[in-house]
């Protein structure tokens, strides 16, 4: 008997395991270089599927010296042209017809072309593994996850969103060999069972979807050891246990919404997720999922879509074509999956998206940037963030032209966003361009100095410093600027005919008077080096006396060095107390003596 065994059995251990069940007995087993190739090729990309078909020829060798079996490597390998054109199931076929041997194979494909050529064939179809699977002993009725890592102590995620306690499963250290055969099963169990399957598969990272749990499996050179992390939800609740106000159902209830589920890693986002989705499959809306991986454990009806050819935006594109009423998007992480959120949202579907935030405000401003602002109210109107397992917070998106909050001058009107406590209705936060800057203002939070104030200072410096040299100071009060420059830098800032500072007002959006920069008092610009901090005053203070003032108090007096600068020692406390100010874009002051 011959027989030629293509990647998929060999990836399977199907063969070992006939081999071992005594249905395949001294017979030549013909290996392809070309399978060969395929599998040293997965292997060296660190997917499994290439290490698994790896360990199985070693044991085909292995029973082969047993005497069990006759092993045989036949072939050539395979050019760039046969892997480019993808004829590596060709060449095994070729190779078992040429020997008159039979080809065995877990491909229904593989098979339905090898038996269109004549060749003979012993399919062996997917099936469900008899032994249960060794990562299931590692967990119990409150077992959320299990942390399996080479050479330590498995340990586990024990109870419930919000009550989660990390505890020792037991005192033996799991070695590289149990972590191996492991992983074989788990991929081999994935591949024949109809509801599991490998999610994502990269050098050193594989995801896999056994049923309900996720299994992630990382090595060398991903990860510094081998590891292997399960999860499985433990809980699955029904829109009636979150205990939820009327008007935030009747919220969920409509079809044209943009909403994002928010909240820190196991907090209960995906949990909550299920049962709105659920819940509006109940009313008798079409719902599907767009998942990687997918995970969400969502009734047989509503379907669950992963990235088409690897990119989700593809998969965006058949869900319009396919017309649901509303789509969970699980999880929006980048860039491009706000982006994608966006889109589908411009096109009218109602879009629940899970995100991971500590505040709700958080989530919002994870759109950003990656959405234009004037359409953030279109694309999310509402953020409702779970902590714990537990609706904390919901927010509403509204869009209007006022004056932000903190500003005083009507010409300063412009388009804002309110973001709302969807309870009270109170505004929390505005959100609104500001120059090149988008500002998120807390509303009604009174500090020693307004934030806006202070940016506005900062952004407003910044502005003059492109048009003249030397020292700048800025004091904005009443909705009205003064900006304070070297006396011989006046007539450069305020041009011809007045030209250059207004194109200055026109950029700040703030009225401007210049005033002649009083000596005594001097906004220096400041410098961070490895061992000081250096502000520099102008050489024309050389040897002068001057003292730094830090709100209004003096932190430090001594000389201006012949260049124009102060130094000081960053590791002092001076040094760490203009650092914590900058980052508070609060300023010194150096007053000249």
């Amino acid at each position: 008997m011959k027989i030629v065994p293509d990647t998929s059995t060999l990836i399977d251990g199907r063969i070992t395991e006939l081999v071992k069940q005594g249905k395949i007995q001294r017979a030549d087993v013909i290996i392809a270089m070309a399978s060969l190739a395929e599998l040293e090729h997965q292997a060296n990309n660190g997917k499994e599927t290439g290490i698994n078909g790896l360990n199985e020829i070693i044991e085909l060798q292995n029973l082969s010296k047993e005497g069990k079996i006759n092993l045989h490597f036949l072939g050539n390998y395979p050019n760039k042209e046969d892997i480019d054109a993808h004829r590596i199931d060709a060449i095994i076929r070729d190779l078992a017809e040429e020997t008159r041997a039979m080809l065995v194979t877990s491909d229904r494909i593989q098979a339905m072309v090898a038996r269109a050529k004549g060749i003979k064939v012993l399919y062996l179809p997917p099936y469900h593994e008899e032994a249960p699977l060794k990562i299931l002993d590692y967990f119990d009725e409150e077992t959320m996850s299990v942390h399996l890592r080479q050479d330590c102590k498995p340990v586990a995620k024990k109870g419930k969103p919000g009550n989660v306690k990390l505890v020792e499963i037991n005192n033996k250290k799991i070695d590289e060999k149990e972590l191996n055969a492991m992983t074989h099963q788990i991929i081999e169990y994935a591949k024949r069972d109809p509801n599991s399957f490998i999610e994502i598969e990269r050098r050193g990272v594989s995801v896999v979807q056994l049923g309900n749990m996720r299994i992630v499996i990382v090595r060398q050179p991903f990860s510094d050891k081998f590891e292997i992390t399960a999860t499985r939800p433990i809980v699955k609740l029904g829109i009636e246990a979150y205990n939820l106000d009327e008007e935030l159902i009747s919220r969920l209830s409509d079809y044209n919404r943009g909403i994002l589920i928010s909240g820190p890693p196991g907090s209960g986002k995906t949990t909550f997720a299920q049962a709105v989705a659920e819940y509006l499959y109940g009313l008798g809306a079409v719902v599907k999922t767009m998942e990687q991986p997918r995970d969400l454990q969502v009734r047989d009806e509503i379907s669950q879509y992963a990235p088409l050819e690897k990119k989700m935006e593809l998969t965006a594109d058949i869900l319009l074509l396919v017309r649901p009423d509303y789509v969970v998007f699980d999880e929006v992480r980048r860039g491009n999956d706000f982006k994608i959120y966006a889109d589908m949202r411009l096109a009218g579907i109602g879009l629940i998206g899970v995100t991971h935030a500590n505040r709700a405000i958080d989530a919002i401003q994870r759109l950003i940037g990656r959405v234009e602002l004037g359409v953030i109210p279109q694309v999310v109107d509402t953020v409702i963030h779970i902590i714990g397992g537990e609706v904390k917070e919901v927010l509403e998106l509204d869009f209007t032209v006022k004056i932000p909050y903190g500003m005083e001058e009507a010409d300063l009107a412009r388009p804002v966003i309110l973001v709302k406590d969807f309870f009270t209705k109170k505004t929390l936060y505005e959100i609104y361009s500001y120059g090149e800057q988008v500002v998120v203002m807390p509303v009604g939070e009174e500090k020693e100095k307004n934030p806006l104030k202070r940016l506005a200072e900062k952004q407003l410096r910044h502005i003059i410093k492109s048009y003249v040299d030397g020292n700048v100071d800025v004091k904005i009060n009443n909705g009205t600027a003064t900006v304070y420059v070297e006396e011989d830098e006046i007539p450069h800032l305020i041009g011809k005919g007045g030209k250059t500072i207004a194109k200055v007002e026109a950029e700040a959006g703030i009225k401007i008077n210049v005033q002649p920069l009083m000596e005594s008092a001097i906004t220096p610009n400041i410098a961070k080096r490895k061992k000081e901090i250096v502000l520099k005053v102008g050489k024309k203070h050389a040897g002068k006396e001057a003292s730094i003032i830090l709100n209004g108090e003096v932190i430090f007096s001594g000389s201006v060095s012949s260049q124009g600068e102060i130094k000081i020692k960053r590791q002092s406390k001076v040094a760490k107390k203009i650092i914590e100010a900058i980052a508070s874009d609060i300023y010194p002051i150096v007053k000249i003596k």
